[in-house]
């Protein structure tokens, strides 16, 4: 991964970001691809992407299925991550997330826009926003905090 330093001596951006078209073949086969996700911008600290509603994802009720929005916007942050990570973890994990809604879709698709709060040496913290594409209405505001893993002394 090549790095370039940013303002906190000890965190490093990524001077590539991944395309969309990398970030769309993570998790190849995995629940990103399941679900329909699809990354369409991205950016240092920054990633966009979109959720179309398909009949696997509607509840009883004719709604997109919460847990479908919760992924969409846990997929994102998780994907930003190491746009802006300090070199040298081995990976990360998600230790806390919140997700409010305020309204849903029945067609169509969700848009999902994540974006890094915190880009510390151990933790990341990033926010996201879930509207309805076709209007723009809020759906949802998303945010968790993601724990960097680091080699183990030996």
């Amino acid at each position: 991964m090549i790095c370039k330093r940013g303002k906190n001596p000890d965190v490093q951006i990524m001077a590539r970001v991944p395309t969309p078209e990398e970030m769309n073949g993570y998790n190849e086969g995995g629940l990103p691809h399941i679900l329909g996700i699809k990354i369409v911008e991205t950016a240092a600290g920054r990633i966009v992407g979109h959720l179309p509603v398909k009949p696997e994802l509607v509840a009883r009720n004719g709604a997109l299925w919460a847990p479908a929005i919760v992924a969409l916007a846990d997929t994102l942050c998780a994907y930003g991550v190491w746009t802006v990570a300090p070199e040298g973890p081995t990976g990360f994990t998600t230790i806390e997330l919140k997700c409010n809604f305020m309204s849903t879709i029945t067609a169509g698709a969700a848009k999902c826009v994540a974006q890094v709060l915190h880009a510390g040496r151990q933790t990341q913290v990033w926010d996201a926003t879930v509207t309805s594409e076709e209007t723009g209405k809020l759906m949802a505001t998303f945010r968790n905090t993601q724990m960097l893993l680091w080699p183990r002394a030996k």
